[in-house]
């Protein structure tokens, strides 16, 4: 799980190989190392309310990470909805079901492999200057007529999910650059961007 900050802003990168000269540049933050902001006790006990309401109520949703039982991924919804057990048990179900359906877990290199050699979205070599992962978005080689939509929204998600594997110990954030340079009104895509309402379960301070 994930939380953003959208800064539109020219970007550039101390330690990254090449300099993107304009660009968006967003930050998503992992749920694994999130510091407590209540009590220990007080968040130890709200976690547990909401795994005992989920067991309870949502068994069939899965276990393991990102599932029901995830407590790192509980405790990022409970703070994202200002530790209100009700408002993080409809969120989180929300989202795990979406992982379900969408078969996050399923997906792989292998499976994004054609959509990837277009060079329109990847994960750079380097980390940036705050040891930050870096996902760079070439907007310029998106052409929404010559792919199918659902590889593009399959390699959206498996970077971003890349993106948070590769976090050093200790850190929170990923880093994503949209390079706009060359973009051009063939490579506008509306369709594409109500997919990513998606966001809301990796970046939940976006709103329902």
């Amino acid at each position: 799980m994930a939380l953003v900050r959208v800064y539109p802003t020219a970007t550039t990168l101390p330690r990254l190989a090449s300099s993107l000269s304009l660009g968006t540049k967003f930050v998503v933050r992992s749920s694994s190392n999130l510091q407590l902001q209540m009590q220990p006790n007080d968040s130890r006990k709200l976690i547990l309310e909401v795994k005992d309401k989920l067991e309870k109520e949502y068994y069939s949703l899965p276990v393991g990470r990102n599932g029901r039982d995830d407590e790192d991924m509980i405790l990022w919804f409970l703070k994202d909805r200002k530790f209100d057990v009700e408002e993080a048990v409809s969120k989180l179900t929300k989202a795990i079901k979406w992982r379900q359906d969408f078969e996050v877990s399923k997906l792989t290199e292998e499976s994004v492999k054609d959509v990837a050699q277009t060079g329109k979205a990847y994960i750079h070599d380097f980390l940036d200057i705050n040891d930050r992962p870096v996902l760079v978005v070439v907007a310029a080689k998106h052409f929404p007529k010559a792919q199918d939509p659902a590889d593009d929204e399959k390699l959206c998600v498996f970077l971003i999910e890349k993106a948070l594997s590769k976090l050093p110990t200790g850190k929170e954030q990923i880093l994503g650059i949209f390079d706009l340079r060359g973009f051009g009104t063939e490579n506008a895509d509306l369709k594409y961007l109500t997919f990513l309402v998606c966001f809301v379960y990796y970046l939940p301070n976006i709103g329902n």
